[in-house]
């Protein structure tokens, strides 16, 4: 199988392309991954992608093709490979055509995880990653048991500088002007496939396997093998009775089959209905408790609010009280010192008059 993984950042590829390997034993291709490899093994392409990120610049197509290809002739590679992170615009997809070709293994399916931009963004905005395993969390969608720690080793759980709004909502547009015409250029290959990414994980995983299966092998997928040619001569009695037995074979199970099919679509349809209603009581929990909490906000809000009115009020009249009683108490001094004053003056002039 020959894949390249198709999606805007955050639309869960990655985690595919990890199951896809487990399932199918063959090697994820991530230039990312190859980039670093090659610069910290020193090797010749290794060196011209180090020179190019040194200078601040984009390593050229040419050292990432030279990359993959040397990654491509690997004998893990050889049963096939999942192509992830390149090409992300079209003249990529071209040239990755024209070598893999040159190699004989063209590209069998572009497989699209499709997620709306709303979803994408709780996604990465809410993403959280083990900082000692590098298990990875969402804070929206798959909660770890204790806030910031991690359900497997207990390490801290770190957000990534560049997860936020801003800066996602930037990468998505990126995304929608440069890796989403891959989407037309794949599609007129006949090569695109498209998977609903808003699922659980495990059901986008299924469907990505039917479709691998019945492209990559469709007489497995069909339940069509070659079945053994046996010369006997047989009576037209015992041919007639084993048409006869395979015609009502044939009829059983063609009864049985869209039953199996009902029956699956019933529970399909019971489980979508089942998280729908969670989907809405969650929201409606979280309205409630979002109404309550403002409730008791303003309520603290307008107690605080009296109770600081209070307090100053009580300090004016305590202000107000200390001015009058200094007043007072300076007005008794000053009548004191008057009266004191008169007197001296009274005995001075009372002296005299005796003189």
């Amino acid at each position: 199988m020959r894949i390249i993984l198709l999606g805007a950042p955050g639309s869960g590829k990655g985690t595919q392309a990890k199951l896809l390997v487990e399932r199918y034993k063959v090697p994820q291709v991530s230039t990312g991954d190859l980039l670093r490899a090659a610069v910290k093994a020193g090797t010749a392409l290794g060196k011209q992608a180090k020179a190019a990120m040194d200078a601040g610049q984009l390593v050229s197509d040419d050292v990432v093709l030279g990359m993959i290809e040397e990654r491509l002739t690997q004998p893990d590679a050889k049963s096939g490979f999942i192509l992830d992170g390149f090409p992300r615009n079209i003249p990529q997809a071209q040239e990755l055509d024209a070598k893999l070709a040159w190699l004989g293994r063209p590209l069998q399916i572009a497989l699209l995880v499709a997620v709306d931009n709303d979803i994408l963004i709780k996604r990465l905005t809410g993403r959280r990653t083990c900082s000692s395993c590098g298990q990875m969390y969402n804070i929206h969608f798959a909660t770890p048991k204790i806030q910031g720690r991690c359900d497997k080793c207990g390490g801290s759980l770190m957000q990534r500088s560049d997860d936020n709004e801003s800066t996602i909502r930037k990468r998505l547009e990126v995304y929608e002007s440069e890796t989403a015409p891959l989407v037309a250029y794949y599609k007129a290959q006949g090569k695109l496939r498209r998977v609903h990414g808003m699922d659980e994980v495990d059901e986008i995983f299924s469907h990505i396997c039917d479709m691998v299966d019945a492209e990559i092998r469709p007489l497995q997928v069909k339940g069509v093998e070659a079945q053994p040619v046996v010369a006997a001569v047989t009576s037209p009695t015992a041919t007639a009775k084993t048409a006869k037995k395979k015609k009502k074979k044939a009829t059983k199970t063609t009864k049985k089959k869209p039953k199996k099919a009902a029956k699956k679509k019933a529970k399909k349809k019971a489980a979508k209905k089942k998280a729908a209603k969670k989907k809405v009581t969650k929201k409606k929990a979280t309205k409630k408790k979002a109404a309550k909490k403002k409730k008791v906000k303003k309520k603290a809000t307008r107690k605080k609010a009296v109770k600081k009115k209070k307090t100053k009020k009580k300090v004016k009249k305590k202000a107000k009280k200390k001015v009058a009683k200094k007043k007072k108490t300076k007005k008794k001094a000053t009548k004191k010192k008057a009266a004191k004053k008169k007197k001296v003056k009274k005995k001075k002039a009372k002296k005299k008059k005796r003189r």
